[in-house]
């Protein structure tokens, strides 16, 4: 849970101080939206009376009770799987920041933790065909990050960039964070709660296997995340001369997001290339998304979503159960699929209540819009109008 409090920290560091108060609201708002959607009908659509080996969920659990011989306790179960469709949610927060209106991502919110993410879930973890299939996504860097990503692209399309990003001449403008000490604050959260999040998906510790297991996963997870930081760090020294902070901190996620596919089988050694790998990854992805156009101001799509695709694609490098092909199929059926609904969903939100604030609106900033208070107001002196 943890994580929720990175990830708004790390957004409200890289956004401008006219929309922190914005993006401090939908954090804490999808995280106890996700909460509400997955205890009333997606973690009973995701695991509960579902065929084996599916492709549709029963929904039988919508009106039936959880599974009566559990041998573990569910209530438990539902938290740790809860904090994952937050997770999945949160990625798209950063990626729409700046210009969507909050009550149409709200809405979206709904959907995706409500519905879009327990029948995708329900494809691995709950028993679904792509378990059949031997698609291996250990802590989900498909199942989670990837459709973040999905979900965010769609509606970053949709959406359109912020005013004052590109140029007419193909021309790219940064537009700097407001306060990189929270983003940085953010970014160790993060690391710190993905201990958690991969150590916890052993799912077990109460024995001497197990217990030795999660000890590996943590080392994995640690390592990867600092060789990502590192290669981030030295690939901005050899393209530009400079140290970037952002994209430093963006490495050290894509080393943890590219880790959690399959922490367990890797030694350290590859731990760490995995890290090196996802953290030069993710710096030319970042470049090359700006390059055609597609806005993300905290570079989401690239950390969760192209290095979601890389972890899954490097699992059978050291995992024997795992092969290219399974993992393959796995990646097209989830991020399709996520992508498929999520713009869907957009689409009808941008032609029903709309999508994207005024562009007065986005000018003055999203606090003002959709809050009435400045998260430093001791900073804004004179609005444009």
């Amino acid at each position: 849970m943890w994580m929720a409090a990175g990830f708004a920290m790390l957004e409200a560091g890289l956004v401008r101080s006219k929309n922190t108060t914005e993006i401090l609201t939908k954090n804490i708002a999808l995280y106890s939206i996700a909460c509400t959607m997955f205890l009333l009908v997606g973690y009973n659509i995701m695991y509960v009376d579902n065929v084996e080996g599916g492709i549709i969920p029963s929904f039988g659990g919508l009106i039936g009770s959880q599974a009566a011989d559990a041998d573990h306790s569910l209530e438990s179960d539902f938290f740790f799987q809860v904090v994952f469709v937050a997770t999945a949610m949160s990625i798209v927060s950063g990626a729409v920041a700046e210009r969507m209106k909050l009550w149409a991502f709200l809405v979206f919110t709904v959907v995706l933790t409500g519905l879009i993410y327990p029948i995708e879930g329900y494809w691995t973890w709950g028993g679904g065909f792509l378990s059949e299939l031997g698609f291996v996504d250990f802590a989900g860097s498909a199942i989670v990050h990837a459709t973040g990503a999905a979900a965010a692209l769609a509606g970053v399309i949709l959406l359109g960039a912020r005013k004052g990003k590109y140029g007419k001449n193909g021309e790219i403008y940064p537009i700097p964070g407001s306060n990189l000490p929270l983003a940085t604050l953010g970014t160790f959260i993060l690391w710190m709660g993905w201990f958690g999040f991969n150590g916890g998906s052993q799912l077990l510790i109460s024995d001497k296997e197990n217990a030795t297991a999660v000890g590996q996963i943590l080392l994995n997870t640690n390592a990867a995340a600092a060789m990502g930081a590192i290669s981030a760090l030295f690939l901005c020294k050899l393209l530009w001369g400079k140290a970037d902070l952002t994209m430093v901190l963006n490495g050290a996620l894509a080393g943890l997001v590219v880790i959690t596919a399959d922490p367990l089988s890797p030694s350290p050694l590859m731990a760490c290339l995995y890290g090196l790998l996802g953290g030069s990854l993710v710096v030319l992805s970042i470049v090359a998304l700006d390059k055609v156009k597609i806005d993300d101001p905290v570079g989401a799509i690239s950390v969760h979503g192209v290095c979601g695709i890389l972890g899954v694609v490097l699992v059978p490098v050291t995992n024997a159960e795992a092969n290219l092909v399974a993992q393959l199929i796995g990646l097209l059926c989830i991020i399709g699929f996520v992508y498929i609904a999520s713009f869907i969903v957009w689409a009808v939100l941008k032609q029903t209540m709309g999508i994207r604030v005024t562009e007065e609106e986005e000018l003055n900033g999203m606090d003002q819009h959709d809050c009435g208070i400045d998260a430093y107001p001791e900073f804004v002196s004179v609005r444009s109008n």
